[in-house]
């Protein structure tokens, strides 16, 4: 998970390299990802042949994840890579709150108020960070979208393998995108459509080893731990991204201190969940023992 956590948060440092527009830059990150994917699975013999109503859950699932990443992309555009990252952290909000009504089960109290402390870290940034409103409205809708597509994928990977649930969601998202698309750039118009030669190095890169390796090591890690706790330690993913992006494009001098106060109330909500999960694993093995 981890892992995975740490090639999500270098999706943003792309992000910020690829110049294409957010909605453009993610049809083409799909597009190569899926042919990439249909050709392994060709090859190696595990292309696996689903019935039309399994299509039409993963596809919807991808949808959601297509789009996810058109608003966080979004959220990197018109602000930057740091705030969009930190953004992301109200994801745990949004799944305290989705979880239990997707699968029908209670409001654990303890994880509303992990997430609201995100979000906390979140309304402080924003407040003393105004210029950045635009950006900040597209990282609450990626981070409900993001909420959303774990919750699904949990019974998903039940039936299917990552590899498979992979395939056929992005393959979704590729079709939704295409269609969407050329709405979506009405609104927000690009100032070229076709990738140059360093966009094209930097989509291979984020394709590959930033979507299919880090979707793959994502759906195997939820097999183990839930939606919640997954979604959770992905609020990790603005540490490690917004450290990559002081290094890299040196945010950090165009930040005020308040953000390293909000960055600080989101990482607290990370490391008490994770306390917490510690705590109730050494509960159960000793029920167990």
């Amino acid at each position: 998970m981890h892992t995975a956590v740490f090639l999500a948060g270098f999706t943003a440092i792309l992000g910020k390299l690829i110049t294409l527009n957010e909605g453009l830059l993610v049809w083409y990150r799909i597009f190569i990802t899926v042919v990439t994917m249909i050709i392994l699975q060709v090859l190696r013999k595990e292309l696996e042949l689903l019935s039309r109503k399994e299509v039409l859950k993963l596809a919807g699932v991808g949808t959601i994840v297509a789009l996810h990443w058109v608003t966080f992309y979004g959220s990197i555009k018109y602000a930057n890579a740091s705030v969009a990252l930190v953004c992301f952290s109200a994801t745990g909000f949004f799944t305290s709150l989705f979880e239990p009504l997707i699968l029908k089960r209670r409001i654990i109290v303890i994880e509303l108020l992990l997430g609201l402390l995100a979000i906390a870290g979140i309304y402080i940034i924003f407040d003393f960070h105004p210029q950045y409103k635009l950006g900040i409205a597209f990282g609450i809708i990626a981070a409900m979208g993001s909420a959303l597509f774990p919750i699904f994928n949990k019974e998903l990977v039940k039936k299917h393998t990552p590899q498979t649930v992979t395939l056929y969601e992005l393959g979704g998202g590729l079709v939704a995108l295409t269609l969407l698309v050329p709405l979506y750039l009405r609104q927000f118009p690009a100032a070229y459509s076709f990738p140059t030669y360093s966009d094209w190095i930097w989509l291979l890169v984020l394709a590959w080893l930033c979507t299919v390796i880090s979707f793959n090591l994502q759906l195997n890690a939820l097999k183990k731990v839930s939606a919640f706790t997954a979604n959770l330690t992905y609020n990790l993913e603005p540490v490690y991204g917004i450290i990559m992006a002081f290094i890299f494009f040196k945010e950090n001098e165009s930040l005020h201190g308040q953000f390293y106060i909000g960055v600080s109330l989101i990482l607290l909500a990370v490391v008490l969940q994770m306390y917490r999960v510690y705590l109730q694993t050494r509960r159960y093995k000793k029920a167990v023992l």
